[in-house]
């Protein structure tokens, strides 16, 4: 990790990797916790494969919606997703690639340590990100995760 270009979010859940691998990899349960409360997660692609597409669109309070179209980079079920909006699906270059994110399940007494790690290309990138509010709403979002998975048999 590059402090000066990346963001990290880690977290101990509650819930075994696999439960967390389904909400990140099952659309129905990635749309019922990846926007922080009131934005709304309306729709989900995800194949959970390498060069398999990472698509979701979300709609705020005031109606407007939000697509964002990505690739998944890596998949290991129950231990790792990366995925990034700078290529599409089967690896297309994308003209504005904002990040990758690589997200990390690794067993814990208690659950799951749960991190969330961000790259962007460079400092301004990180310090948008981080200016948009990325530790409340990716902290909000992963509360979500939390509760969601604690019920979810895996």
């Amino acid at each position: 990790m590059d402090d000066t270009k990346d963001l990290r979010l880690t977290r101990l859940i509650a819930a075994s990797p696999a439960a967390l691998w389904r909400c990140w990899t099952e659309p129905h349960l990635l749309c019922q916790w990846f926007s922080p409360a009131p934005v709304e997660t309306t729709e989900a692609v995800i194949e959970a494969r390498a060069g398999g597409r990472f698509f979701t669109r979300m709609r705020l309070p005031d109606g407007d919606e939000i697509a964002s179209e990505g690739c998944i980079l890596a998949a290991a079920p129950g231990q790792m997703l990366a995925f990034t909006d700078a290529l599409g699906p089967g690896f297309r270059p994308q003209p504005d690639g904002f990040m990758t994110a690589i997200i990390s399940f690794s067993p814990a007494e208690g659950g799951t340590r749960y991190s969330a790690t961000v790259l962007h290309g460079d400092a301004e990138a990180r310090k948008r990100h981080e200016d948009m509010g990325f530790h409340e709403g990716w902290g909000a979002a992963a509360y979500q995760l939390a509760t969601l998975a604690s019920k979810i048999k895996a």
